[in-house]
């Protein structure tokens, strides 16, 4: 197996010091996915950039949160369903909804499934989702824009998600009561 280092402010490259340093003061630490992406600070550049312009999208917050999860969870990526559990719930999605996309249960509430099947198709199908299923997922109240939006989320997630396949990120002490794997 094929390891990689994970990072912290003295180990990384002097390019990727000061962004984790930022990662450090907003989070209390460095989770080991960004220790793990600073080998690379361009991929800790994008993976930032990518984050930033998703939490800016026009998306609500419940629905971003139903897009990470969902991605992660198609591409079956044991470290990010766990820190996006936690996020989730931190940013106060019922837990219900965290719970759902876990066990791949349908959402009770119809727009946030209609999130929830859209990213699932987006991320199944390599983007190439049936015009029928877009537009079920527009009919359900979302816009073009929107739609592009989740496109936006997965490609964060799609990122994080094969960094932590090739890495083998271990999950951080903090995210261990939210373990979860494919077979759960």
């Amino acid at each position: 197996m094929v390891e990689f280092t994970v990072h912290d402010e003295g180990s990384a490259p002097d390019e990727a010091k000061a962004t984790l340093a930022e990662v450090k003061r907003h989070n209390g630490f460095i989770p080991n996915l960004y220790g793990v992406l600073a080998e690379s600070p361009q991929a800790l550049a994008a993976y930032q950039a990518t984050s930033e312009q998703f939490l800016r999208s026009s998306l609500p917050k419940a629905a971003k949160h139903v897009v990470w999860l969902t991605a992660s969870r198609r591409n079956g990526c044991q470290y990010c369903v766990a820190a996006h559990s936690g996020a989730a719930v931190a940013a106060r999605v019922d837990q219900a909804v965290v719970d759902a996309i876990r066990d791949d249960k349908p959402l009770d509430d119809p727009k946030l499934q209609a999130v929830r099947v859209f990213t699932d198709r987006l991320v199944a199908d390599a983007g190439w989702v049936d015009e029928q299923e877009v537009q079920v997922f527009l009919d359900a109240g979302f816009t073009r824009r929107q739609v592009l939006d989740i496109v936006t989320g997965v490609a964060q997630k799609t990122l994080s998600n094969y960094t932590n396949h090739l890495a083998h990120t271990p999950l951080d002490d903090a995210l261990a009561p939210l373990q979860w794997s494919p077979e759960s």
